[in-house]
This record gives structure tokens, sequence and C-alpha cells, in this order.
């Protein structure tokens, strides 16, 4: 068999940009993950004992130090395989291309899907874990000062400032816009055309506006994903990184020619994900949610 391009490689890297920037939950994902098998990830927990008063006598108050393991195991394992005919490429201008498929499966389907997935699956294992996500109504009068508790209260458990993360629909990011609390600065001194209004941060905490189609609190993942029956909205979720593990364990792209495959004269488009989202159980303080009420 001669020699053949896979043209998904050719624009592979550009597809990689496409996914880190437009995946609004990127910021959670983990950097580094040990796998110890196939499918399972495990998770340190290390206990260790406090001082003990010293004896000038002599020696040491030995302490014990523990070290468990929590075994994760993925399971948001999907794929996905598109067969265009040969003739279909060429009359239709090039349009169902490699390029053209792959673009819009991942902008429309692969991407949303990954958010709503781990927020989903951080909401589920939060409330698994013991967390009480917040049901408090928001309004521009009171969305700050809900804000405001939620970080009292990771500042009391001892969650680091830096880096904490807030996810939002559009509909709090407009409640944070008009909240009645919020100090506006507008520098006049720079020739702009216009003011830019917009939250970017809020006490040094990043703010990323997530569609409300991505903040709920379960989906159906049959064909692609779609809201749960009973699925919640979700409104924000206050989050440090370190209280989740969000990794892919596996990304597969294979474009295949005319000639190298046994399904038909066409391109056989295929595309696999392997990954999951998992909370640390003992971590839980640095996630506050609040989402719709009963």
């Amino acid at each position: 068999m001669p020699n053949t391009v896979n043209y998904a490689t050719v624009f592979l890297q550009q597809l990689v940009q496409k996914y880190t920037r437009e995946l609004l939950t990127t910021g959670l994902t983990t950097r580094k993950v040990e796998f110890v098998n196939a499918n399972t990830i495990k998770i340190p927990h290390v206990t260790v004992g406090g001082y003990k008063d010293h004896s000038r006598s002599g020696g040491f108050n030995r302490q014990n130090a523990t070290n468990e393991w929590t075994p994760k195991t993925l399971a948001f394992d999907r794929d996905v395989e598109f067969f265009v005919d040969s003739m279909d490429v060429d009359e239709s201008n090039q349009t169902l291309a490699a390029a053209n498929i792959t673009n819009t499966f991942l902008t429309e389907k692969a991407i949303p899907e990954t958010d709503a997935y781990r927020i989903s699956k951080l909401h589920a294992d939060y409330v698994a874990a013991g967390g009480a996500p917040d049901t408090t109504a928001l309004t521009a009068a009171n969305v700050l000062s809900i804000f405001d508790g939620y970080m009292s209260q990771m500042d009391d458990d001892e969650v680091p400032e830096e880096g904490r993360m807030l996810y939002c629909t559009p509909a709090v990011r407009k409640l944070l816009k008009e909240a009645q609390e919020i100090s506006r600065y507008i520098d006049v001194s720079k020739a702009s055309a216009g003011i830019d209004r917009r939250v970017h941060s809020l006490d040094d905490v990043t703010i990323q506006m997530v569609p409300s189609g991505r903040m709920k609190t379960a989906y159906d993942f049959t064909d692609g994903y779609a809201p749960a029956a009973a699925a919640k909205q979700i409104n924000m979720i206050l989050v440090h990184p370190t209280a989740v593990i969000a990794c892919d364990k596996h990304s597969y792209i294979r474009l295949w020619a005319p000639g190298t495959h046994t399904q038909g004269d066409g391109w056989l488009y295929q595309n696999r994900k392997y990954g999951d989202l998992f909370v640390l159980e003992n971590r839980i303080q640095g996630i506050k949610i609040n989402e719709q009420g009963a």
C-alpha cells in the first residue's frame, strides 16, 4: 500500500490550540496525572500527627505518618466516526473536507460536551462527598454578599487565596455588572473607542462565563449530551483547582483517505476522547456551588 498523508495530523496542532482556547473549564485541567493501570489513578492522602511539648532531657516525640491511596477509575470514554463519500466531498466544493468536519464537531459537540460533563461531574462528586449546594436566589442586591460569604468560608478553611476561579452563567455575570457594591474605574487617559464594562475578575478571582446550557447538574450522554430530565441550573461555582483532578488520558484523531480502509469509497474520520474529573473528598472546602432551588 502506498504511503498516505493522514491529513488530521497536518492540522492537529491547530485542533489542540482550539480545544484549549475554547474549552471553558481548561483552568481545572490537571497537568500531570500518574496512572497505575489502564484506567485508574490513585490519589494520595497523607495524614501526620502534630507537635508535642519538647523535653530538654533528650529525645523527640514520635508521631505517626500514614499515606492512604484513593483509587479513581476513568469513566468518560467517548468516540465518534464519520464517513463521507468521495463524491460528496467533490460535489460540496470541499465543505465536507477533514478540516471542516473536525472544526464543526469540536466547536458544536466535543468542546461543549466536555465542559458540561466536567461541571456536572464536579457537582455530583461534591454532593456525594457531603457538600451542600447553596440554593439562594441570586439578585443584583445580594450576589456580592453571597460571593463574599463563599470567599470568607474558604479563607476560614485555609483554602489558598491565589488561583480561585468563579464559573458563572451569563445571567450571573450580568448581576455582577449590576451589583450595587461594585466600584468601577475607568481610565480616560487612554485613547479608546469605547468603555469596557465587563467584570473580568473579582477580588483577584478569575471570572469565567459559561453558557447556561453547559451548567446543569446532570446530563444524558446517550447521544451527544442533553440536560437530564431532573437537571437543575447551576448558577455559579467558586472553586480552587487543587480541589479537583481533571485529566485526559487519551485523545485520538484520525482521518483515513479513500483506499486506506475497507469501509467504502470515501473519507473515514474517527475521534476518541478518554478522561474524567474527580473531586478530592478531603478538599471539598475549596468548592462552593449556587444552584437553582427546588
